[in-house]
Parts: structure tokens; sequence; C-alpha cells
């Protein structure tokens, strides 16, 4: 189950790379924006102020995240594998989901063809899945204490590079911008980057470990050694880099195209 308060707990370092991918959607006047996977929806809500006359909706599959959501824009629990609107759309968004959905690859020519002729796709995913934070997680859910519970829930590369997202959108008739970034967050307190973690990349272990409270204390106790170890703590704070991926991919039909 996620949990808006510990995702929401660096929200302006998450917040950051969707104003970068939205500043390169150069849509001027959009009827209908959709932004898939919203989360607790205040970025949505950013979509609404940037297109104040558009019909702007966000869906994701958390019913805790929706009831976290602002008003303005409209919001609805669904999941987006399963999304087919019944108009085109003029900007899709997708905001850090795609990492969760191994099939995504499949799914982006679908979500294309929802869009109007000369609409916009644009999304940014997690590029760090061969980190030292997902690294000693992947090695301690394989370990002999945690193999038979966890085993099974550490995936490795579950996103492209800009160059294979590249290849597959403009492959499809697409104008395509692609490109990543590594920032250098530094995160406060002590046990920062498994804060920051188990809102996200160990949700999947927590969620497994609800209701075994010694089990899922344990498994934390685990993580937090391991991760103090790749990410020693300095006086100003932790540094954690962090890379993500950006797409921004724009439909043919466009006049001049």
């Amino acid at each position: 189950m996620w949990d808006p308060a510990v995702y929401g707990r660096y929200a302006g370092e998450r917040a950051r790379p969707f104003f970068e991918l939205l500043a390169r959607v150069r849509a001027e006047n959009p009827r209908f924006v959709v932004d898939l996977g919203c989360g607790p929806g205040e970025l949505t809500a950013e979509l609404r102020r940037r297109w104040p006359e558009a019909y702007v909706h966000g869906i994701d599959s958390s019913p805790a995240m929706i009831a976290k959501a602002p008003p303005g824009p409209t919001f609805s629990v669904g999941d987006v594998r399963d999304w087919r609107p019944d108009h085109p759309i003029d900007v899709i968004i997708s905001n850090a989901l795609l990492q969760w959905i191994p099939e995504h690859r499949d799914l982006l020519p679908r979500w294309l063809g929802h869009l109007a002729p000369g609409g916009w796709l644009a999304f940014q995913v997690p590029g760090n899945f061969d980190a030292p934070s997902h690294a000693a997680v992947r090695r301690l859910c394989a370990s002999p204490a945690w193999a038979g519970r966890l085993g099974d829930l550490s995936r490795y590369d579950p996103v492209d590079g800009p160059e294979g997202y590249l290849d597959l959108l403009a492959g499809l008739g697409c104008e395509v911008d692609a490109w990543e970034t590594t920032y250098v967050h530094v995160l406060p307190g002590e046990d920062a980057v498994l804060a920051w973690i188990s809102g996200t990349a160990l949700r999947p272990m927590l969620d497994r470990l609800s209701g075994d409270d010694a089990a899922r204390e344990a498994f934390l106790a685990d993580c937090a050694r391991v991760l103090a170890e790749a990410y020693p703590r300095r006086p100003y704070g932790t540094p954690f880099p962090f890379r993500r991926v950006f797409v921004v991919a724009r439909g043919p039909g466009r006049e001049g195209s």
C-alpha cells in the first residue's frame, strides 16, 4: 500500500524532474491533458495551472493517493494499463511510473494511439537501478536471511536509457527529445537514503512483510545498515546521486509533418 506521507517526504526533490520534463512540452492550447500515475495529485494541479483552459485528469492505482488529491483537476482510481479514453488526448504526462510496469514498452505505442494529431507524450523514469542503493537492496533480498520471502521482488533493469526510448518512439513516427540527468540530492537526517527509498523502491518488500512487524523492522534495520555503508553521512547531509531518464515525444499528424 502506497503511503502518501512517506512518498511526499521529499516532495521538492521529486517535483524537480516533473518541471524539467514539463518545460519541454510545447503544447500551446491543449483541450485534454491526462496525468497517468498522478500520485497525490499536487503535480497534476500544476498541469492545470500551466493550461488553465484544459480539462486535466489524473489517474492512479492507489486510493490512498487519490484521497489526497487537490481540487481543480479531476481524478480517478485506475490501472493505467487498462486506460482507454473515449476521445483523443492532447498531452499525456507520466512522471516516475513506468518503472513499475514491466510491459511498458508495449504500452507506449498504445498511448501514442490515444493522442490527437500532433499531440504530446512526456514521461520520466528513474534510471538508477544499478546505483549502490538498489544493488545493496538486491543483495539483501537475495541473502539467506531474506531470499525465501523477498528474493523474487528485486528487479534489476526495468527501464531503458534515452537511446532505447528514442529508437522505439522515433520508429513510430514521433519527433523525440530524450535525455538523462543525474541529480545529487543532499538528504537530511539519519538513515536518509532509507527514508527516501522507503516510499518507492522498498514498497514491494514492505508490502510483502506487512502484518509481520518483527520481520519488517528487522528488514528495515538490515537496509539501514547496508545503505549507511553505501552512502556515508556528511556534516551537511547525505549526498545521494540519482539518475533520471526523460522523454518528450510529439506524435505524427501535426501541420507540416
